[in-house]
């Protein structure tokens, strides 16, 4: 692999702090090298398309340094949801990797995400700088789709941060009560009006959540999702996911 980001990182720099407390073993799935743990190399940890600069807020990949500044959207659109937490760039190669994880259900692929997305949790955690949920709310995914795929990768990503984190999952918290188009065929307009009342909470909810996917494109799900549980009861609503696509 060619190195997309050089030097050093807040986020390898923080991976390759936990190398020698983190047990080494197996191959890398990415180049099969034999020095990887949590299932990557550190040249292909390095690699990944880190979302350093980005929207406070939605976390939308931003091309200048940005650490207090919102994206154009967010200015406009203030959405339901105070913050997110979304560590890398959907771009090559862990859109490759997630790809082979949510569609092909090679979940070795997503291991290695899950985990480092997991340590970059509870360092913020433990900080305080990202205040603790109460619950973890997978985002849901219609249930024809979860028959051909197989499992719900947000929930899949929602257990095992959980566990890690010490937190609770509550997956059958949110439900869909309908169909929707798919959501790649659309813009950003179109995609908020496809899941317009789409979502339906079924139980009481706590005053702090995150909600979890594997990637964010335009934001139109987890803000509908976040607007669902506000009206529920929650008053401090966060986004966890693997990736952000660029604007």
């Amino acid at each position: 692999m060619n190195q997309m980001i050089k030097g050093l990182n807040w986020l390898s720099t923080f991976m390759e702090q936990k190398v020698n407390s983190v047990k080494q073993g197996g191959l890398c799935v990415a180049c099969l090298s034999s020095n990887a743990f949590n299932g990557l190399c550190q040249p292909c940890r390095r690699d990944l398309p880190v979302n350093r600069w980005h929207c406070r807020c939605c976390a939308l990949p931003l091309a200048f340094p940005s650490p207090d500044l919102l994206c154009g959207d967010c200015l406009k659109f203030p959405p339901p949801f105070r913050t997110s937490c979304i560590p890398w760039r959907y771009q090559y190669p862990l859109d490759g990797m997630i790809g082979r994880y949510k569609y092909n259900g090679q979940r070795k692929f997503a291991r290695p995400l899950i985990a480092d997305f997991a340590g970059v949790l509870e360092q913020k955690l433990d900080s305080g700088k990202t205040p603790r949920p109460d619950i973890l709310v997978p985002a849901p995914m219609d249930s024809r789709r979860r028959r051909e795929r197989g499992f719900n990768q947000a929930q899949d990503i929602a257990e095992h941060l959980g566990r890690d984190l010490g937190i609770p999952v509550e997956a059958g918290l949110v439900r869909r009560i309908r169909r929707v188009r798919a959501q790649r065929e659309l813009n950003r307009e179109a995609r908020l009006e496809n899941l317009r009342g789409v979502f339906e909470v079924t139980a009481e909810v706590p005053e702090r959540v995150a909600i979890v996917d594997d990637v964010v494109t335009t934001g139109a799900t987890v803000r509908v999702l976040a607007s669902a549980l506000r009206e529920a009861g929650a008053q401090d609503i966060q986004v966890w996911a693997l990736a952000r696509t660029p604007g």
